[in-house]
């Protein structure tokens, strides 16, 4: 099916009537404040991907780390980034300082929503919180948010939900910062220089950009059968070890993007059941 496209830029007139007006901010000729970009685009700007028949998040309640109570309808008007991380998760720790920046830069026009899907005890989730100063709420994953943003199976996981509270676009893997600004200020109507794809929904993703994943095909059971500990040296073991199949992906990567791969569940089963016969 081909693609809608849709041109948005800033015309060189809104360009020379705005001034400066403080640090991170300009001022257009109606006194409207307007964030300045923090990760600056090439010439050419950017090509942006949103679902073509994007489904309304549903209404969720839940309590931050703090005890704060919130529901999806707070954050109505504003673009919502969900992001789905964990602290084992290499690329959810390099993404989360972009993030920061992206709350600070834009608190009238993006809620950042980190969602924990670590096990265990919470004390070193709220550490980790405190050592990188995250702004914005973090809560522990549970099963009712799991069935709000179905088929998080890597980490880190993004969704895009725009101000009418649809979910417009997925992210899988370690996504560019500018990325995640541009598509907040073409959501929010700010100025922007980007190109819009309305694409088809891909139902089968594959693992990529460094995604870590969680959920293992046809380890289900052995996974569960873990400590919260045990778990998470599996997980890294399963995402760091190589498949022997002539993939050249990792363990966790095989099984996802290819469930029927004989070589790679073996392996895979060997590695949890060393694990758990070693603690």
């Amino acid at each position: 099916m081909r693609a809608l496209v849709v041109c948005v830029c800033m015309s060189a007139v809104a360009l020379s009537t705005m001034i400066l007006v403080a640090c991170g901010q300009t001022e257009d000729a109606g006194g409207v404040r307007v964030p300045d970009q923090v990760f600056p685009l090439s010439d050419g700007g950017m090509t942006l991907q949103f679902v073509k028949d994007p489904v309304t998040m549903d209404e969720l309640t839940m309590q931050d780390l703090d005890g704060h109570s919130m529901s999806t309808s707070d954050w109505r008007g504003k673009v919502t980034l969900v992001n789905f991380w964990a602290t084992w998760c290499v690329p959810c720790r390099e993404e989360i300082p972009y993030l920061i920046q992206l709350q600070e830069r834009y608190p009238d026009h993006l809620q950042v929503l980190g969602i924990s899907t670590d096990e265990g005890s919470i004390e070193k989730v709220e550490e980790f919180v405190r050592e990188q100063g995250i702004n914005y709420p973090i809560v522990m994953a549970t099963p009712e948010i799991g069935r709000g943003f179905p088929g998080v199976f890597a980490l880190p996981t993004s969704f895009i939900v725009d101000p009418e509270g649809r979910i417009v676009q997925t992210h899988v893997g370690l996504i560019s910062p500018a990325v995640f600004e541009q598509e907040t200020r073409y959501l929010t109507s700010l100025p922007t220089n980007v190109t819009v794809e309305i694409v088809e929904k891909d139902a089968h993703p594959k693992l990529a950009n460094a995604a870590k994943a969680f959920e293992i095909p046809g380890l289900f059971f052995e996974l569960e059968a873990l400590s919260a500990s045990q778990k998470e040296q599996a997980l890294q073991r399963l995402n760091e070890d190589t498949c022997v199949c002539g993939c050249a992906l990792t363990l966790a990567q095989c099984r996802i993007n290819d469930s029927t791969c004989e070589v790679s569940l073996p392996m895979a089963k060997r590695v949890v059941a060393e694990i758990a016969g070693a603690n």
